[in-house]
C-alpha cells in the first residue's frame, strides 16, 4: 500500500492509482474530467472553521496539525478512507493548495500512514 499526494492542477498519471480529492471545496478552474478523480471525500478535509482559522499561515502550522489530527481521530470518513487504501496498491490524495508543505493533505497523509503502522 502506497499513499502519495499530488496537486489537482498537475497532470493525472496512471502511477497515481486511486485518486481521492481531499478538499472540502471543489478546486477553482478544474473540470471533473481534468481532475480525473475516483472519489471526492469532503469528510476527511478540515472543518470549515479550522480551514478558515488556518488560512494557510505557516506560523499556525504546528497548531493546525494538532487540531486537524484531533478532528480526524475516530472519524467515519477516515475509516472509509482506510478501507480504500487497503483495497488499492496506490492511493493519491489530490489537493488544491499552492503550498506543497503546509496543507491539510500532508497532515492527512501522515495521519493515515501512522494508522497503517499501528
Amino acid at each position: 500500500m502506497k499513499i502519495q499526494t499530488k496537486r489537482v492542477y498537475d497532470e493525472p498519471n496512471k502511477s497515481d492509482g486511486f485518486r481521492v480529492l481531499t478538499e472540502r471545496l471543489w478546486p477553482r478552474g478544474v473540470s471533473k474530467e481534468r481532475a480525473a478523480l475516483d472519489r471526492w471525500m469532503k469528510g476527511v478535509a478540515p472543518s470549515h472553521d479550522l480551514r478558515k482559522w488556518f488560512d494557510h499561515d505557516p506560523e499556525k502550522w504546528e497548531e493546525f496539525k494538532e487540531k486537524y489530527r484531533r478532528e480526524l481521530f475516530g472519524s467515519e470518513a477516515v475509516e472509509e478512507l482506510m478501507d480504500l487504501i487497503k483495497q488499492n496498491e496506490t492511493v493519491t490524495f489530490v489537493y488544491a493548495s499552492k503550498d506543497q508543505t503546509h496543507n491539510s493533505t500532508t497532515v492527512l497523509k501522515e495521519f493515515m500512514e501512522d494508522l497503517l503502522t499501528d
